[in-house]
C-alpha cells in the first residue's frame, strides 16, 4: 500500500469550473476573484477579503499594512510554520518569540505578557493545526498594551473558539490554501479583516501598489507587490467553499476514527481538542511520550515510509533554524516547551477521503513499529 500524508478533494464540479473559466479571455483580474472572495468573507464573517497567491503574502501584507518595520517588535511563537516568523523579518522588525502551550501547541498567554517592551507593536498568534490560541487572553493583553492583534488562521479554516470563528479575532487575518489545506486553491491565501484601512491597502499592495477604485492600470500609489491571484484558482477555491460543510464533514469523521483505533496506545498522545474549541481539522498530529527521542522518532517515520506510509515532523522550532541561530544567537533550551514538542510530533496521513481500512492499516503498522524501537 501506498498512502500519501495529505490528499486534495477534487469533484467533477472543480474541474467543470475550472474548464468554464479556461473558455473566457479572462483568467486573471476577473469576477471569480470577487466571486470568491465575498463567498469566503461571507462562511468566515469577516467585513473585508482579499484573495493572493499565498498565504505568506497575506502575511507580509498585514504587516506592512500596520506600519511595522525597523526597530518595531513583534511577539509570536517558535512553533509554526517558518512564514508566520518570516513576515516581521521581511519589513525588518524583530520576532520575539513566546514559548507555547504543552497542551494546545499555541502560543502561551502568558509568556507573551513577560516578552512586552517599549518596542513591541504586534502580536502574532497562530492557530496551530487548526486549534485555536488562547483568544480572550491574548486580546486582553493586546488590549491592556495598545498592541495590533494578527491572526495567522492559515491551518484554520472553519475551527471556532467559543463559537466564533477562527480568521475573526485579530486586527487581521489569514488563511492558507495549499493542496494539504482544508480546502485549496493549488496555491493561494486569503487576508480577512474589519478594517477598511487594512482591506484597501492590503488590495492595493497586492497589484503593485495601484489604487483600489478608479485607478490607472500604470498609476502606482505607493510600493507594490505583484501578489495577486489568477481567476483559475479562485475558481477551484469557489467550488472548494461551495463544498466547505462536506468537506469540515469529512475531516471529523477521519479524525474520529483515528481518536477511538489511537487511544489508549501506550506511548503517543492523540490531538488535545480544548472543551471550548470546535476543529477544522487540518493534520492529524500525535505527539510521543518522553520515552522517545527525536532520533527515535525520525526513526519511526523511515520505518512508516518502508510499509508506504506516509508520516512527517511537524514542525521544527524555527527559533533553531539554521538562519535564526546565526541571526539572533538562539540555543538550546531557549524555549524548552516547544522544543520537547517540536521533537516528538508525528503527523500521519490525514485527508477527506480517507477511508477506515487504510486507517486500521496505519494504526496496526504504528502499534508495531512502536514497538520496534
Amino acid at each position: 500500500m501506498k498512502i500519501p500524508l495529505s490528499r486534495p478533494d477534487i469533484s467533477q464540479k472543480e474541474i467543470k469550473t475550472i474548464i468554464e473559466v479556461l473558455k473566457t479571455p479572462y483568467l486573471s483580474l476577473g469576477s471569480r476573484i470577487t466571486e470568491f472572495e465575498e463567498k469566503f468573507s461571507e462562511f468566515i464573517g469577516a467585513k473585508y477579503a482579499i484573495a493572493v497567491s499565498n498565504a505568506t503574502c497575506g502575511l507580509h501584507l498585514i504587516v506592512r499594512a500596520l506600519e511595522i518595520g525597523d526597530g518595531d517588535e513583534v511577539i509570536t511563537t517558535p512553533f509554526s510554520f517558518i512564514s508566520s516568523a518570516n513576515c516581521i523579518l521581511f519589513e525588518r522588525a524583530k520576532p520575539v518569540f513566546a514559548d507555547i502551550d504543552p497542551d494546545t501547541l499555541t502560543i502561551d498567554s502568558k509568556e507573551i505578557e513577560r516578552k512586552v517592551t517599549k518596542r513591541t507593536k504586534a502580536i502574532l498568534a497562530v492557530d496551530v493545526f487548526g486549534h485555536p490560541a488562547d483568544w480572550d487572553a491574548i486580546s486582553r493583553i493586546a488590549h491592556r498594551y495598545g498592541l495590533y492583534l494578527i491572526e495567522d488562521s492559515a491551518e484554520a479554516l472553519g475551527s471556532e473558539y467559543k463559537g466564533r470563528k477562527c480568521g475573526t479575532f485579530g486586527d487581521a487575518a489569514v488563511f492558507s490554501f495549499y493542496p494539504n489545506k482544508q480546502i485549496t486553491t493549488g496555491e493561494g491565501g486569503m487576508v480577512v479583516t474589519c478594517h477598511k484601512e487594512i482591506a484597501e491597502l492590503s488590495r492595493s499592495m497586492a497589484n503593485q501598489g495601484r489604487r483600489v477604485k478608479n485607478g490607472s492600470w500604470a498609476n502606482h500609489e505607493r510600493l507594490g507587490y505583484n501578489y495577486r491571484i489568477s481567476e483559475i484558482n479562485t475558481a477551484l477555491g469557489i467550488a472548494q467553499i461551495s463544498r466547505i460543510r462536506e468537506i469540515l464533514s469529512k475531516r471529523q469523521k477521519v479524525a474520529n476514527i483515528y481518536h477511538k483505533k489511537l487511544k489508549g496506545i501506550d506511548g503517543i498522545r492523540i490531538p488535545f481538542v480544548g472543551v471550548d474549541v470546535k476543529m477544522g481539522w487540518f493534520v492529524y498530529v500525535i505527539l510521543l511520550s518522553g520515552q522517545y527521542s527525536k532520533k527515535e522518532r525520525d526513526k519511526l517515520i523511515k520505518e512508516m515510509a518502508k510499509r508506504g506510509i506516509e508520516c512527517r515532523d511537524y514542525f521544527s522550532s524555527i527559533h533553531l533554524q539554521p538562519f535564526y541561530k546565526k541571526l539572533f544567537g538562539y540555543q538550546d533550551n531557549d524555549f524548552p516547551v516547544c522544543e520537547r514538542v517540536s521533537a516528538r510530533t508525528m503527523a500521519l496521513p490525514f485527508y477527506n477521503n480517507l477511508s477506515r481500512e487504510d486507517i486500521d492499516y496505519i494504526v496496526n503498522n504504528l502499534q508495531e513499529v512502536l514497538g520496534s524501537v
